[in-house]
């Protein structure tokens, strides 16, 4: 018989051990605060105390945030349909239709992945837009920082991150995802001297078949998520020692120095042997109190409101626009017009532009617009760190004046982008001639 006494006792015992879970959450001083930080695996991740600024909505608008939710939820999806899916010509289609209608919620469960991986192609590029207009990829005025290295980094996550969408988009074996990838590849295969390696490379031969699909398969769900992860790592650990976000210098810029009264119970010389203070220790602190506040819970309650609201536009996502599935991949058949995934819709676009003929001579497009240009774009957007003078007071100031010049080139180049964008996924139709949205497309013959 269990008498009343011990009942308590196993209470009392349970909500001491929620409290020691709890606590680090919901620290209750500002001793519990720190502490909380240092001894939490998670929370060690961050400083004990964050400026305002970095936690305001309208500086970053916590893109970086939102693009590791929606890797998580990438990480969190796609492990069952790993269970799911068969890597093989045959039966790759007819998983996939498995998974979509016959499995228990297997639809939700693909078009939350695919939802996800769409948002992040685009969250990503919009966090790069921000640093950029933000200045926030050079040295403020800390010691030792390197933020051109971490512009860099987000670079290299910005390809991998199309990398990891576009070897996805092959996985359900349907026309779409045939024919998406076989432009793509094509496009590839105009890069100078590589080309046809990086092809061959790609599709593990000459045609879109099992060794394709199988090293899609392979470099989607390990290689790419793995050097997307790592570099996510560093890419935050550098984050930390640069100081921060880069509006903190700004906030470091803007503050006075002042004398500090000595704490009394305070040791300063050397060894501790003397209380007190000399004029050896004269001591100067900057005011940084009313700017800053404990990360526990501060910083902890908006991840967690950012983290849900991205999980619920997701989801919302994910049951208003059904994930389509066409018909399985048929060689044969070619669709017209065939497009490439929509994040890169902009590169078939531009080598649709830059494929003219002058005096009987045809210009190949595919090289100009499709490697060329877009290289250019990476590489100076690489070395642009190294080439920006402007002032250390630009550093964390969105469209900072004395960078009007940068910013305007950079916005253009962005606006083009998703111009090109737009009239590849609306405009274009049969022959990839264009057409307004008012017009009907022509009545394409019919293939038996």
């Amino acid at each position: 018989m269990v008498t009343k006494p011990s009942i308590l006792a196993r209470l009392k015992n349970q909500r001491a051990t929620w409290d020691k879970i709890k606590w680090t959450w919901l620290p209750e001083t500002n001793r519990e605060a720190g502490d909380s930080v240092v001894r939490n695996f998670l929370l060690h991740w961050f400083p004990a105390k964050v400026t305002r600024q970095s936690l305001s909505w309208n500086y970053s608008f916590w893109l970086g945030t939102i693009s590791a939710v929606l890797f998580l939820i990438l990480i969190i999806t796609g492990i069952p349909l790993m269970f799911l899916y068969v890597p093989s010509v045959e039966r790759a289609y007819l998983s996939v239709k498995d998974i979509e209608f016959t499995v228990s919620f297997g639809w939700f469960l693909r078009g939350l992945h695919r939802v996800s991986a769409h948002l992040m192609v685009a969250v990503v590029f919009l966090h790069m837009v921000r640093v950029f207009l933000a200045g926030a990829y050079k040295n403020g005025t800390a010691a030792n920082q390197n933020r051109p290295l971490n512009w860099i980094i987000g670079i290299t996550l910005l390809l991998l991150t199309l990398l990891l969408s576009f070897t996805g988009y092959l996985l359900p074996w349907d026309q779409l995802a045939y024919w998406a990838i076989t432009v793509g590849t094509n496009i590839a295969s105009a890069a100078p001297l590589v080309g046809e390696r990086l092809r061959f490379f790609l599709l593990g031969g000459s045609t879109i078949d099992q060794n394709t699909l199988i090293r899609f398969y392979v470099l989607h769900c390990f290689f790419l998520p793995l050097g997307v992860l790592l570099l996510f790592c560093y890419h935050m650990w550098r984050v930390r020692k640069d100081g921060g976000l880069a509006c903190v210098d700004q906030l470091s810029l803007e503050q006075k120095k002042k004398n500090a009264q000595p704490i009394k119970s305070k040791t300063y010389s050397l060894l501790g042997i003397t209380n007190g203070r000399t004029v050896h220790v004269e001591t100067s602190i900057v005011d940084e109190d009313k700017h800053t506040v404990a990360s526990s819970p501060n910083l902890t309650r908006r991840l967690l409101l950012v983290s849900l609201g991205t999980l619920a536009v997701s989801v919302v996502l994910t049951v208003l626009f059904r994930t389509p599935l066409e018909a399985a991949a048929n060689p044969t058949v070619t669709p017209n017009p065939a497009k490439a995934p929509w994040y890169f819709l902009w590169l078939q676009e531009l080598v649709t532009l830059t494929t003219f003929t002058i005096g009987g001579l045809t210009i190949n497009g595919a090289l100009i617009g499709g490697i060329l240009v877009p290289g250019i774009l990476v590489v100076a957007a690489i070395v642009w760190p190294y080439l920006d003078k402007s002032p250390v007071s630009t550093v964390g100031v969105w469209m900072a004046g004395a960078r009007r010049k940068q910013n305007i080139v950079f916005l253009i180049i962005v606006a083009a982008i998703l111009v090109l964008t737009i009239i590849g996924t609306y405009l274009r139709g049969p022959y990839w001639d264009f057409y307004w949205p008012w017009q009907s497309w022509p009545t394409m013959p019919r293939k038996f």
